[in-house]
């Protein structure tokens, strides 16, 4: 079963889309960063929580919803990124209203940042990776979590960096995360719009179906 002519396609398989594993990276790393700058009881600590929350809940559901609805799932994955594009306005607005600097996309340390989150590291960094991986796991295994189920080391290393980084590094390390979420949220819908004009949906799929089986 779950051939191409199959009435319900493979489905909900998000935990291993690159988009959900960015989103939900700077979903617990919001969580980090507001709870340590922003105060619980604001409505901006809030808002920002469930922007990043929306981010990683619309992908999965969408791919939930894929199985019946590529309609469904190309909009929920457009909810997604609209979500964190709120959350991306949400920390230029906190560096700006606090006098913090918004570090150029093009600077050496973002394009570092972003080489490091997608995985394309030097030998040597990977090397000097490694070695501070084994050494962190030798002092405190406090950072050994199930959320290695889902991260990888550059990721982990990013979400253990906001734990003591000022608020200008921490907002943006996430401004980072959710940029490159939103990136690749933009892929997955060009990806989706093309299998849906190649495709069709499922109501193509439920006629053919009853066609055959007539």
């Amino acid at each position: 079963m779950n051939g191409s002519d199959d009435l319900i396609l493979p489905h909900g398989g998000f935990r291993r889309l690159r988009s959900f594993v960015v989103a939900l990276a700077a979903y617990d790393g919001t969580i980090i960063f507001c709870d340590r700058f922003i105060d619980k009881r604001s409505r901006t600590h809030d808002q920002m929580v469930q922007a990043a929350r929306s981010g990683v809940q619309n992908i999965a559901e969408g791919s939930l919803a894929s199985g019946t609805s590529k309609k469904t799932e190309l909009k929920l994955t457009g909810v997604a990124r609209a979500s964190l594009g709120e959350l991306i306005r949400d920390y230029e607005d906190y560096l700006r209203q606090n006098g913090l600097q918004i570090w150029d996309k093009d600077s050496p340390k973002v394009r570092g940042m972003r080489a490091r989150l997608a995985g394309r590291l030097t030998k040597s960094e990977r090397s000097d990776q490694s070695d501070r991986s084994d050494r962190s796991d030798r002092s405190d295994r406090s950072d050994r979590s199930d959320r290695s189920e889902f991260f990888d080391e550059p990721l982990l290393a990013a979400l253990r960096a906001l734990r003591t980084s000022s608020a200008e590094v921490g907002a943006n390390i996430l401004l980072c995360l959710s940029h490159q979420a939103s990136f690749l949220l933009r892929r997955q819908m060009e990806r989706q719009e093309h299998d849906f004009v190649q495709n069709g949906g499922f109501t193509e799929r439920l006629y053919n179906y009853r066609k055959e089986h007539r």
